[in-house]
C-alpha cells in the first residue's frame, strides 16, 4: 500500500513556499550538554547566546545527578496516569517544592508548560464565564483560551500589550459575567518586558477577578532570590495561580506546573484532561527539577550573577551603537527591522561562532525583526564581551550600523 501523494505533494509544496519566503527552520544539533558553551556538529564549539538555560543549571553536577539517581529509584517512566497506576512520592516532593518556591499554598506538576496551561483554563472555565488576555500572550495561553470558549461557550477578549485601561474597559462591559479571569505572561518573551504586576492585582482586586500569570520566563530569573514577577514587585503570595515551566532556568529538562490553592490542583487531578489521559512527568526530570529548585533556594548568587551579567551586556550593547528593547530582564531583543537582515545576522553570527536567533515576520511585527539575545549566569565577561564585538562587526557589514 502506497502512502496518499497527494498529501505528500502538497506537504512539500508548503515547505517550499517557507524556504522562499525565508522563514524555513533549520535545526542546529548539539553533541556536548547545554551551557554558556556548545559543541554544535559541523560547527566545533559556539557560544550559546538563544537559551533559556537563565542559570546554567542545565549541566550542573547537583542537577545531573539527582535525575540519575531518579532513573536508577524510580525507572525510566511512569507506565500511565497518575490516579490509574499510583504516582510517585517524587512528584509530591516536587510540587511541594514548587509551591513553596512561588509562594502558593500548592501546585501541580505536568508533562510541559503547554500542557499546564492548557489544562488550566479549559478545566476551570464554565459557560457564563469571561477570560481576558494580553495580546502578546504566549501561544499556549492563546490556544488555553481557544480551547476552553470551544468547549464552555465562555466570552473571551484580548487586551492590547500593558493596556490596562483598555483591560478595565472589557472587565466592565463583561460585568454581568459569573467569572471573571485575567490571563497574562510574568515576562513576554519576545519583548523581554514584565507585566505590570502591582496594578493588574489591583484591577481585578477591583473587579473580582482571577489573576493568572504564566511566569515561565520569570522563575529562577528576577527577583532577589529568582522566585519570579511577585517577587520582583513585592507581592509574593498574592497572585492567584501562576503557571510556569521547568524546562528553562529550572534544569532545563521538561515539564511545566500549576500553582495556587489546593482547591485548584484537586479539581485538575479531577478534570484536567492533560492530566486525565496522559502519563505523568517522568520521574528522573521530577528528580532533577527538585535538585534545581533546591540549588537556587542554596545559591542566591546565581540570581544576582544573572543579574550582574544582563546588566553589562545591555550597557555594552548601547555603548557600542545597538539598539537593545528597553528592560532589565535577560532577554535581549535587538531591534534590525526587516526580516531578511535578521536571518541574514543570525547566520553570519553562527560563521563567527555565536548562536543567537532572528525573529522575524510572522513571529513579530513588519519592520520590527529582532536578534533575540538571552543571557545566562553561565556567561563570563569574556563571552558578553565577545558577543557584544560580534554583533557589531556583523551589524557593520548588513549596514544596520554606520
Amino acid at each position: 500500500m502506497s502512502l496518499n501523494q497527494n498529501f505528500v505533494s502538497d506537504l512539500e509544496s508548503r515547505i517550499s513556499k517557507l524556504k522562499e519566503e525565508r522563514v524555513y527552520k533549520t535545526l542546529n544539533y548539539l553533541d556536548s550538554p547545554q551551557s554558556a558553551h556548545v559543541q554544535m556538529q559541523g560547527r566545533g564549539e559556539v557560544l550559546i547566546l538563544s537559551s533559556n538555560n537563565y542559570l546554567g543549571l542545565c549541566d550542573e553536577p547537583s542537577v545531573i545527578k539527582a535525575g540519575i539517581a531518579g532513573l536508577e529509584k524510580y525507572g525510566a517512566g511512569t507506565g500511565s496516569v497518575r490516579f490509574i497506576c499510583g504516582t510517585f512520592t517524587i512528584h509530591r516532593e516536587l510540587e511541594e517544592a514548587l509551591a513553596r518556591f512561588v509562594g502558593t499554598p500548592a501546585s501541580m506538576s505536568f508533562v510541559a508548560a503547554w500542557n499546564a496551561n492548557e489544562a488550566l483554563t479549559a478545566t476551570v472555565v464554565e459557560e457564563g464565564d469571561f477570560v481576558c488576555s494580553d495580546a502578546l500572550n504566549h501561544a499556549s495561553i492563546i490556544d488555553s483560551i481557544r480551547l476552553a470558549k470551544a468547549i464552555t461557550k465562555c466570552t473571551t477578549a484580548v487586551y492590547p500589550h500593558g493596556d490596562l485601561d483598555d483591560l478595565v474597559e472589557k472587565l466592565k462591559a463583561n460585568k454581568g459575567a459569573k467569572r471573571r479571569l485575567i490571563w497574562t505572561d510574568g515576562i513576554f518573551s519576545m519583548e523581554g518586558s514584565i507585566a505590570k504586576l502591582p496594578q493588574l492585582l489591583q484591577i481585578a482586586r477591583d473587579h473580582d477577578a482571577v489573576l493568572i500569570v504564566d511566569d515561565s520566563h520569570a522563575t529562577g530569573v528576577i527577583g532577589a532570590t529568582g522566585r519570579g514577577t511577585p517577587e520582583h514587585f513585592g507581592v509574593l503570595g498574592e497572585v492567584d495561580v501562576i503557571t510556569s515551566t521547568l524546562g528553562k532556568s529550572l534544569g532545563g529538562a521538561a515539564g511545566g506546573f500549576v500553582a495556587g490553592p489546593a482547591a485548584l490542583c484537586d479539581m485538575l487531578t479531577q478534570r484536567a484532561r492533560p492530566q486525565l489521559f496522559s502519563n505523568a512527568l517522568t520521574p528522573t526530570v521530577a528528580c532533577s527539577a527538585l535538585a534545581a529548585v533546591r540549588f537556587i533556594e542554596a545559591h542566591p548568587e546565581r540570581v544576582t550573577k544573572l543579574h550582574e551579567n544582563t546588566k553589562y551586556f545591555r550597557a555594552a550593547l548601547i555603548s557600542n551603537g545597538l539598539k537593545p528593547l528597553d528592560g532589565e530582564t535577560p532577554i535581549v531583543p535587538i531591534i534590525i527591522g526587516e526580516t531578511a537582515d535578521a536571518i541574514r545576522m543570525s547566520e553570519m553570527l553562527l560563521d563567527e561562532g555565536i548562536f543567537v536567533t532572528g525573529f522575524g515576520f510572522p513571529v513579530v511585527p513588519h519592520g520590527t525583526a529582532r536578534l533575540r539575545c538571552q543571557i545566562s549566569a553561565a556567561h563570563s565577561t569574556a563571552d558578553l564581551d565577545f558577543a557584544v564585538s560580534s554583533i557589531r562587526k556583523v551589524a557593520l557589514k548588513v549596514g544596520i550600523l554606520k
